[in-house]
């Protein structure tokens, strides 16, 4: 959804200029890739390209192939072979298609950001290089429908379909320099980040890069915010008393992941007050309860201890143990 987000500002801002687009689509591959099927760049007159479908070697190729999709407007194949040239590319079948959607597609698209619903993109497409009637895609929300561009799209042909869940939700609540560098690695990872200040605090968003909202809120206000299992909370305030509070103000919520500063005696004391403290709770929240927060990768400074916690929150979502790759013989992304 990130990656989406990011090619529809895009798009505006070309659409604005009277730049006309052309979206690529990978919508096939066969053996090794860096990128999965449905990642997507947008290419425009200009020759300027926004995002990315490879490691760098597919891209100038895609920017060539798009010339005569923006002349006569015309989907097509392009079918790029890396098997024997250098890089770890194996054969890929990337979608070129105009793309000049309907307006009111980014309603339906900001709509389906503030729902945290997820999106469905449904692409038509062959594996016989050049252009070819029928090709296209077509974004499905909830009731709604719209296609890349006023193509009359041929569902007989074989479809490639992406499901895009609602971005992953940071929620980090404190406002110190430390949750300044989390809210920025976080925004860079592509996530929807929260940052709770409290009431008396002077700061606002411009403060904390990359973050989606600023809220002040106390401790007993916080059940007020939306927390589900694609949401992770860090608790940093730098205070034992307030972080305390805000423990106690989750005790019913359920989140994928909470993180806990400080060292493991620190953690210790807050969950036996935390535990004095209330006569009911959610067990589950215990389960998903990570103090010190971070993995060791002996990082010092408020960048590396960020880059620490989000790789911590990740291998936690996606069921992954910490390991090297260079130890891991099956595939990269497995």
């Amino acid at each position: 959804m990130h990656e989406l987000l990011k090619l529809k500002e895009s798009y505006i801002l070309a659409q604005a200029m009277g730049l006309k687009s052309v979206m690529a689509t990978v919508v096939d591959i066969e053996g090794s890739s860096y990128r999965r099927p449905g990642v997507r760049m947008l290419i425009f007159e200009n020759d300027t390209m926004v995002g990315a479908v490879s490691g760098g070697c597919v891209e100038n190729e895609i920017l060539k192939q798009s010339q005569s999709v923006l002349l006569d407007n015309k989907a097509k194949i392009m079918v790029y072979d890396g098997r024997y040239r250098l890089g770890c590319e194996g054969v890929l079948y990337i979608l070129l298609e105009p793309f000049f959607p309907d307006a009111a597609v980014w309603d339906a698209f900001e709509n389906t950001l503030q729902q945290r619903q997820s999106l469905k993109i449904e692409s038509f497409y062959t594996k016989t290089a050049g252009s070819h009637s029928g090709l296209g895609s077509v974004f499905h929300f909830e009731g709604n429908q719209f296609t890349f561009s006023n193509t009359q799209l041929d569902k007989s042909l074989p479809n490639f379909i992406q499901l895009l869940k609602p971005r992953f939700h940071l929620i980090i609540i404190g406002s110190e320099h430390d949750a300044v560098q989390l809210c920025h690695f976080a925004s860079l990872t592509g996530w929807e980040v929260t940052v709770v200040a409290s009431a008396k605090d002077y700061k606002t968003k411009a403060n904390f890069p990359g973050a989606t909202r600023l809220v002040h809120l106390s401790a007993e206000e916080i059940n007020t915010l939306s927390i589900d299992m694609d949401t992770a909370v860090v608790l940093m305030t730098h205070s034992y008393v307030n972080d305390l509070k805000f423990l106690v103000g989750l005790k019913n919520k359920q989140p994928a992941y909470l993180g806990l500063l400080g060292p493991v005696k620190r953690r210790n004391l807050l969950l036996n007050e935390f535990f004095e403290y209330t006569e009911s709770f959610n067990e589950g929240l215990l389960e998903v309860t990570y103090g010190p927060s971070g993995i060791s990768i002996g990082a010092e400074t408020p960048q590396e201890i960020a880059i620490s916690i989000i790789a911590e929150i990740l291998s936690v979502i996606r069921k992954k143990e910490l390991m090297s790759l260079k130890y891991k013989n099956s595939a990269i992304h497995s």
